[in-house]
């Protein structure tokens, strides 16, 4: 069976939710878990009439990710030391979450993806779409979606 899963986490309550099932099941298995947040990487300002300029700097930036990274990553170890089970915390900055977390995965040697999914549908998932669908379609790890 599974023995070590990467769980990608966003902060969100769905997410957690799924950490929380992912850690749980962990337990049951004997398994260990990386738990793994992607960085935005900081973005490219575009200058000219009409554009909008942040102020913030890319230090400043990286510093507020990184704090974010943090709290994420205080709750994630703290739900898996109240459950006794080993764990690692990773981070990689990237625009493209998806595939942060399959090389995450992959560097770790992790033999599932255990990842919550916030069920975009219709418009919504055309235009934005799903970082979960993403994974599904480009992993060669086995995916576990938690909804």
């Amino acid at each position: 069976m599974f023995k070590h899963f990467l769980i990608p986490t966003d902060g969100s309550e769905l997410s957690f939710q799924a950490m929380q099932r992912a850690v749980s099941l962990a337990k049951e298995l004997g398994a260990r878990v990386t738990f793994f947040f992607s960085k935005p990487e900081y973005p490219v300002a575009f200058y000219g009439e009409g554009a909008l300029i942040d102020p913030t700097t890319p230090e400043k930036f990286a510093e507020t990710v990184d704090s974010q990274a943090r709290e994420i990553f205080a709750q994630a170890e703290q739900l898996a030391k109240n459950t006794g089970i080993a764990f690692d915390s990773m981070t990689a900055v990237s625009d493209l979450p998806y595939e942060a977390i399959i090389n995450a995965a992959e560097k770790s040697g992790c033999d599932l993806i255990f990842m919550g999914s916030h069920g975009r549908r219709g418009i919504a998932n055309l235009f934005q779409g799903s970082e979960t669908q993403k994974v599904l379609t480009h992993s060669k790890i086995p995916v576990l979606v938690y909804r």
